[in-house]
């Protein structure tokens, strides 16, 4: 499970960073993005998909790793 950030979406609300800190970064204007490649670990897939649902904007994507799969073998 992976989990992007759509900048051009994003108002800086911080809701994804309080929720998943392990998942979200904010910069000095609160505008978030993904850490790292968006990789999720382990327990935090519960906190990916709330993240994602209490985004104003709906600017933050989870994607299955089935999505993944799917998206690398063009299917």
């Amino acid at each position: 499970m992976r989990v992007h950030v759509d900048a051009d979406k994003c108002q800086g609300h911080n809701r994804c960073y309080s929720i998943a800190p392990e998942l979200f970064d904010v910069d000095d204007l609160g505008y978030a993005t993904e850490l790292g490649d968006g990789t999720v670990p382990k327990g935090s897939e519960e906190r990916a998909r709330l993240a994602a649902i209490n985004c104003p904007e709906l600017a933050i994507a989870v994607l299955d790793d089935d999505a993944l799969d799917d998206t690398a073998t063009g299917s």
